[in-house]
């Protein structure tokens, strides 16, 4: 009897120890933080590039675009074009109504040949004049006639040649108003600069076409684009305007070609820095594809991007810029599986790799999912995945 109660009360305390054992385990699983997932990247060695982009979007523009109108304003007569038509170098483009200056230009042609007339006529009365002249001046030498009529008839003569002398100066003038009427006739004509494509016509047959004032907005008659010649033109912050020079390479952009990079080198800097209300003072880079061909069907005013590549490290251990925290610190694996803070020394950087010139090494890994709540220094964490600085 006494045995049996002993094991009852054995096995009372037993389950109770086990009972507390398991509260006690189940406990501390519950009061052990949560671990955060964090990404981690393992470091390579690779290329890292030191670049600057521009501080705004920029955009195809052609060597060469013209914004046509014709010096005078007036109806328009003659479209022999339309858009999108290929033309060339003096070809016309517009003829605005001037049937009055082709009146006039008739007039003016008539009164040169009037006035030719006139000289035939002054010129011929001239010689004769001067022969009578001479002939009478050779009859009072020998004292046939008095020397009163032989200058009268000097005088005459004189006179004769200044009529025959204004004669052709008439020609002369009535030949500079044919020119006057053909420079005023050219001012309602308008031909083409260069080759190019007729990109804009404003206006049709029969309106009235408008040439644009200074300093009034007017849009012209024609838009005429030489696509032969493009390039990028981009506003770049003036901080960084002195580090950009003609011949660097850049990596140029575009919207309308996504996921796709050209290489090319800046053509220009402009001399000058741009301030505009309320936005930050730029200087414009223009930049050149180094492979025109390479870019299918490139049209003017694309919105593109250029970044200019001010410096290159090969073959350097580097780093995600995403993974680095502010101070030049990085979060690596620590024992007890909890991150740690590592300090780390970097050089060259972009907003995809920074250079690593003290504090790790390849192979080591780094927290890149920084921007998820709970990821920082002393906590807990689980690994969700891994991603491989793979080198270019």
């Amino acid at each position: 009897m006494t045995g049996s109660k002993t094991s009852s009360i054995l096995g009372r305390l037993l389950f109770g120890l086990v009972l507390i054992a398991a509260i006690a385990g189940v406990w501390w699983k519950l009061s052990q933080p949560t671990p955060v997932k964090v990404v981690f990247a393992e470091i390579d060695v690779g290329k890292v590039e030191a670049s600057t982009a521009n501080t705004r979007a920029g955009e195809v523009e052609s060597c060469r675009r013209a914004k046509l109108a014709t010096l005078l304003g007036g109806r328009i007569e003659q479209l022999p074009v339309k858009e999108g038509d290929r033309v060339k170098k003096g070809q016309l483009l517009m003829r605005l109504w001037n049937d009055d200056q082709l009146a006039q230009g008739a007039l003016a042609k008539a009164q040169v040949d009037t006035a030719r007339q006139g000289i035939a006529e002054a010129c011929s009365l001239a010689a004769a004049a001067e022969r009578e002249a001479q002939r009478l001046d050779l009859l009072h030498a020998q004292n046939y006639v008095s020397g009163s009529r032989s200058e009268a008839a000097q005088a005459e003569a004189d006179a004769k040649r200044a009529a025959c002398e204004s004669a052709k100066a008439r020609v002369n003038q009535a030949m500079a108003q044919v020119n006057v009427v053909k420079v005023e006739q050219g001012r309602t004509y308008l031909y083409a600069p260069f080759d190019g494509t007729v990109a804009k016509i404003t206006g049709e047959l029969g309106e009235y076409s408008t040439p644009s004032p200074p300093g009034i907005p007017t849009p012209p008659a024609i838009d005429l684009i030489d696509e032969s010649c493009l390039y990028i033109k981009a506003p770049m912050d003036e901080v960084d305007s002195m580090k950009i020079h003609e011949g660097q390479p850049v990596r140029i952009s575009m919207d309308a070609l996504p996921k796709k990079t050209f290489p090319g080198h800046i053509k220009r800097v402009a001399p000058y820095v741009l301030a505009l209300e309320k936005q930050s003072r730029t200087v414009d880079v223009e930049a050149v594809f180094d492979n025109p061909a390479e870019v299918d069907r490139l049209l003017v005013g694309f919105t593109a991007n250029i970044e200019v590549i001010l410096d290159v490290r090969n073959k350097v251990v580097r780093v995600p810029t995403s993974a680095l925290l502010e101070g030049g610190r990085v979060l690596v694996a620590g024992a007890g599986g909890t991150l740690e803070e590592r300090p780390i020394k970097t050089g060259l950087s972009n907003w995809e790799y920074t250079e690593v010139l003290d504090g790790l090494a390849a192979g080591d890994r780094v927290v890149i999912s920084l921007e998820r709540e709970g990821v920082k220094a002393g906590a807990h964490f689980e690994a969700e995945a891994s991603a491989t600085v793979a080198q270019p």
